[in-house]
């Protein structure tokens, strides 16, 4: 055999019981994507980051427009020089779990944070937001319950489902017509948890979070709302979808992260349930992983001290997410959503081919976006996905489109 003879190479594989070969289709697919010349679009490298808004990539400036950093609150100078000192006074980790010798001052502070943000009695700080829907699915609901969950939950949800024993029922995408249709077919018996979403981070759009807690209360289901991509700047003190839709005292759990509009890592839940700590010693994404450095929680719990007075940034940033969507909508651009519902946009386009054209083509431009194709989106939906910033100023803005018109003109992707 020679090592240039795929066939036979995956034959062998095959052959040998190599847990690998599963994955040829995709490898292949991959290489034949590079080797058409184009950059690798998810294996870009920041080679330095000057702010929320800019960095060099390849030695160009570059617009970003695909990071998630709602609120801008990665460069603050209040966040950076609490990590600092705590990096200082504390170290650079705790070495441990939480339930052991892994719980800080610091960990302790930024739970209170989230009371006080959330107006919430309890609060339990993970080490990612995966982990935090993790824990709460696979901890919460035994193989006697259920577990009802949009289509298009993110991974974390669906992987928290199999890690635990409930019983799995989908319903259609913010459809509350099928959740009210799929309650209603459940037996008597059993507890059951109903998990949506403030804000679905492919698409940009939003649950109609009024309707569906409605349902779910009907049918005395608890409700579990992921506030990941509506944190900072949904509703008045900016809890998310959620808030604005006032449904806050329906709504028995609150899932969230640090690193979109918080700017640091880590995730949390939030409840006034009664009995909500003992999840601290049940909850094995919790229980079993090492704490969040002391630096990442003295940043958070600063962030989120913040974003309760930034009024100014939630304002502004609602802006350049309606001026960007009316203007890539005038050029002629697909959009997946008919106004402005989140600080996301996702610009369809018809085949994968394009997708990577439109996606290197703004890279060389130096704007920066996320590409999105099947799995991570249905089958035949092909994206680039926007993610606005509250610090992206106005000329940016007007650069991003003047750019995208060159861009998707350059593909045929506009006329």
């Amino acid at each position: 055999m020679t090592p240039d003879d795929p066939d036979r190479q995956s034959a062998d594989d095959a052959a040998t019981g190599d847990l690998f070969s599963k994955f040829d289709a995709l490898i292949a697919e991959r290489q034949a994507l590079l080797d058409t010349g184009v950059r690798d679009p998810f294996g870009i490298v920041m080679d330095e980051v000057l702010s929320p808004t800019l960095a060099m990539i390849k030695g160009k400036e570059t617009i970003l427009l695909g990071t998630y950093n709602y609120m801008g609150m990665t460069f603050d100078p209040d966040v950076v020089a609490a990590g600092k000192q705590a990096l200082d006074d504390f170290g650079s980790g705790t070495t441990g779990s939480r339930v052991l010798n892994g719980t800080y001052q610091g960990h302790k502070e930024c739970e209170e944070a989230l009371k006080a943000f959330y107006g919430t009695e309890y609060a339990m700080v993970f080490s990612t937001g995966y982990q935090a829907n993790l824990g709460l699915m696979s901890t919460i609901a035994g193989k006697e319950d259920y577990i009802i969950l949009d289509a298009d939950s993110h991974a974390s949800i669906y992987d928290g489902c199999a890690l635990g024993n409930a019983q799995i029922v989908r319903f259609r995408h913010n459809s509350v017509e099928d959740l009210d249709k799929r309650l209603g077919r459940l037996p008597a018996t059993g507890g059951r948890l109903v998990v949506l979403e403030g804000v679905y981070s492919m698409l940009g759009d939003i649950a109609p979070l009024k309707e569906m807690v409605a349902v779910a209360k009907k049918h005395g289901a608890m409700i579990a709302v992921d506030e990941a991509h509506g944190m900072g700047f949904f509703g008045p003190n900016g809890r998310g979808v959620f808030e604005e839709a006032g449904v806050e005292a329906d709504v028995d759990f609150v899932i969230g992260t640090f690193s979109k509009s918080v700017g640091t890592v880590g995730g949390f839940i939030v409840s006034n349930h009664p009995k909500f700590e003992v999840l601290r010693l049940v909850c094995r994404p919790y229980v079993f992983t090492a704490s969040l450095p002391p630096s990442v929680v003295a940043t958070a719990a600063t962030s989120i001290r913040k974003l309760m007075h930034a009024g100014d940034k939630r304002a502004h940033l609602w802006k350049n997410s309606k001026r960007l969507h009316k203007g890539l909508r005038d050029l002629g651009f697909n959009i997946a959503t008919p106004e402005a519902q989140s600080a996301i946009i996702a610009i369809l386009l018809p085949d994968q081919a394009q997708t990577v054209a439109m996606w290197q083509a703004l890279i060389e431009q130096g704007v920066y976006v996320n590409m999105a194709r099947p799995p991570a989106t249905p089958a035949g939906m092909f994206l680039l996905r926007c993610s606005l910033c509250a610090d992206h100023s106005d000329t940016q803005v007007d650069q991003i489109l003047e750019r995208f018109k060159a861009a998707g003109r350059a593909v045929g992707a506009i006329g």
